[in-house]
């Protein structure tokens, strides 16, 4: 006795893999990209007396602002340079939405 298989349809063999990417592509890569972009308009609405952290954990006040160069005031009369991409937030609204 023989028994005839029916070819499987290849758009359902694929189907599995289409699924893995959808689920793949909307709760990882794109909430990374909203992140990322967040990060960049906070980057370029950065004004001078904003209080923020540096990535390494450094807090100051913007004194300056030039291109890609950013200097903080961290004591009275102590300043550094920090490149801007190296704020990663701004102090004032944690403080606000903490306390």
């Amino acid at each position: 006795m023989i028994f005839l298989q029916a070819q499987p349809n290849p758009i359902m063999q694929f189907l599995p893999l289409i699924a893995i990417i959808f689920v793949f592509y909307f709760f990882f890569m794109r909430p990374q990209q909203k992140k990322q972009k967040a990060q960049t308009s906070f980057l370029e609405n950065l004004n001078k007396g904003d209080e923020v952290s540096t990535g390494s954990g450094l807090i100051g006040k913007i004194n300056k602002i030039e291109d890609q160069i950013v200097t903080l005031q961290i004591d009275q009369k102590t300043f550094i340079r920090v490149l801007k991409s190296a704020i990663s937030k701004e102090m004032t609204e944690s403080i606000k939405s903490n306390g």
